[in-house]
């Protein structure tokens, strides 16, 4: 029989075991927490904070500016840095020490860029022990400064935004500014993906205390409790840098012999969506803004509308095989013009053909062929069709600023509003809407999600794979592959009359030429916009091109402006990528 006392003997063991337990969890998840912490701080988080260790121990410095990574893609899957963090020097001066400004001024005029009054203002200002004369400059600049061991004279450890490319996708980047003069405020993301990223690329400011335990034990609740939706990283884009380099070259070029306002393009994959290159210029240099003007920020390709001419037949053609309402073969009577509601609408050279076929329509570009198109299958079913092709939305691109399309008249019984919209005048569109519509000529028919990142790189080592659901199915494969095959031949026979046809590729394309629309109502008379679009290899494509230019000067149509530039960049993108041949 057991006693009370052995009772209250194993009561007391078994408590004691409870409790040296609970000690023992205690303890390990202390060590957990720690070891997870020591890691962070040694191995993650190792160069910020040797960056932040510029102050001396237990004292409190305010922190470096840090801020994530932005990279480009290789073709070959390598990262390369499109805005990072530079490191370097201010230059101050404490006024109260300063002998002689005027010598001051000539010591150190090889290093400041700084206007001679300026300086010699600054330099003198009463009751100032620390003014700023120069940022950002480099450990060289910084090294020779201190040589010359000059009184007054600081250097400070700086850090900024930089970006390595220069202007190369500076529209699609974007930049960081201070949003105002608040004292103590950082640099926010003002552009592009700087903006559009900012809650991932910001790292926030705080105090630091260099004291190691201190900061050991402040940031424990920071590491256990930080929200994974706000998560710091990096972001790594569709970008290719070798072939945004030559887009961005071949539309200066373009730009500058046909005297232009602006030109701008898109390199896609029509069927993932991920764009290799997109931009427009003039543009800017990031690293150094101050001639650059606010409509050098902004990204036209997915910030305005425009008419965009003849490149719409393909689509309306697309819409009337895939509606049953004509085939390539099916053959109209041109006249040169056509009269609906009391208005007249002409081919581009005001000469009729007599009879020719839906395929002549497209390599003759004929305003009168695709009104054709459009009466014969019905307005409602072509305007259902646009609705489907989201021409009037925003596509989700992952750039700020994306406006949607103007579809607005359509929203009418009259007939002469769906004939113009048949060939890309009076609805207006974005690029990137333009791109997503046009890409699903090639694709089997469906609509892509056109974006610039692939991937986020967080601090805490993980990585986040930026996914895009497939589109609505628009047409059916065979339409596409039909109007695929229609775009080809206008390539091999009416595009500069065969010149320009690839003798080991396939190229599906088509130019388009629209009046602008003025201010005050109606269209210039002398204004135009030129487009072109065309992917290859045309039955299974992995490319994409789309060029526009406004207003070029001495010339007339957009197979005289833009073609050299398409060709340049397809005949690139085939070697480049190693397309196979497919004919």
């Amino acid at each position: 029989m057991v006693t009370n006392f052995e009772i209250n003997l194993m009561s007391a063991r078994n408590a004691a075991v409870i409790r040296i337990r609970v000690i023992t969890g205690i303890v390990l998840l202390v060590a957990l927490v720690l070891v997870a912490r020591l890691y962070q701080l040694q191995v993650i988080s190792f160069e910020t904070y040797v960056a932040r260790g510029e102050g001396q121990y237990i004292h409190t410095v305010q922190n470096l500016y840090d801020r994530g990574s932005i990279y480009f893609t290789t073709r070959d899957g390598e990262k390369v840095s499109a805005a990072t963090i530079q490191s370097g020097y201010t230059l101050s001066l404490d006024p109260s020490r300063v002998e002689n400004a005027e010598a001051l001024y000539e010591a150190l005029k090889q290093y400041i860029f700084i206007n001679k009054e300026t300086f010699l203002y600054r330099a003198t200002l009463e009751n100032r022990v620390d003014v700023e004369i120069r940022e950002e400059l480099t450990e060289e600049e910084a090294l020779a400064i201190k040589e010359l061991d000059l009184p007054g004279v600081s250097l400070k450890r700086q850090r900024w935004r930089y970006y390595p490319g220069g202007p190369l996708s500076a529209r699609t980047i974007g930049f960081v500014a201070y949003e105002g003069k608040t004292v103590g405020e950082e640099p926010i993301g003002r552009y592009g993906l700087e903006r559009y990223y900012e809650d991932t690329l910001h790292r926030k400011s705080e105090e630091l205390s260099v004291n190691f335990f201190a900061e050991l034990f402040t940031n424990l609740g920071k590491l256990i409790s930080e929200d994974p939706e706000k998560k710091e990283g990096d972001i790594v884009t569709t970008i290719e840098p070798t072939v945004a380099r030559l887009l961005q070259n071949e539309l200066l070029k373009a730009n500058g012999v046909w005297r232009s306002e602006l030109t701008g393009g898109i390199i896609i994959n029509p069927k993932t969506g991920e764009i290799y290159a997109i931009d427009a210029v003039p543009t800017f240099n990031p690293n150094a803004r101050g001639t650059s003007t606010l409509d050098h920020f902004t990204n036209p390709l997915v910030s305005a509308r425009y008419e965009l001419g003849s490149i719409i037949k393909a689509l309306t053609m697309a819409v009337g095989i895939d509606s049953k309402a004509v085939s390539a073969n099916t053959t109209y009577y041109d006249a040169g013009f056509l009269e609906i509601d009391t208005e007249t609408i002409r081919n581009y050279d005001g000469r009729g053909r007599g009879t020719v076929s839906m395929q002549e329509v497209l390599n003759q570009s004929l305003n009168t062929g695709v009104a054709f198109v459009v009466r014969t299958m019905g307005q409602a079913r072509f305007l259902e069709y646009f609705n489907k092709l989201k021409l009037g939305s925003e596509t989700g691109i992952d750039l700020v600023g994306e406006i949607h399309g103007d579809l607005e008249n359509l929203n009418t019984t009259r007939s002469i509003e769906y004939a113009t919209a048949s060939y890309g005048q009076g609805i207006a569109l974005t690029p990137i809407a333009a791109v997503r519509a046009l890409s699903a000529l090639g694709n089997g028919g469906r609509l892509i999600t056109p974006h610039i990142v692939k991937s986020i790189e967080y601090e805490d080592g993980t990585k986040k794979e930026i996914m895009f659901p497939e589109g609505d199915q628009v047409w059916s494969k065979e339409t596409s592959e039909e109007i695929s095959r229609m775009l080809v031949t206008v390539v091999d026979d009416a595009l500069r009359g065969g010149k320009v046809k690839l003798p080991e590729h396939t190229v599906a394309a088509k130019t388009g030429t629209a009046q602008m629309a003025s201010n005050t109502g109606g269209y210039y008379e002398d204004r135009y916009l030129h487009s072109f679009f065309g992917y290859f290899p045309a039955y299974d494509p992995e490319f994409l091109v789309f060029l526009y230019t406004v207003n070029p000067q001495g010339v007339s149509y957009s197979s005289e402006t833009l073609t050299e530039p398409f060709m340049n960049i397809t005949k690139f993108l085939i070697n480049y990528y190693n397309i196979p041949p497919d004919r």
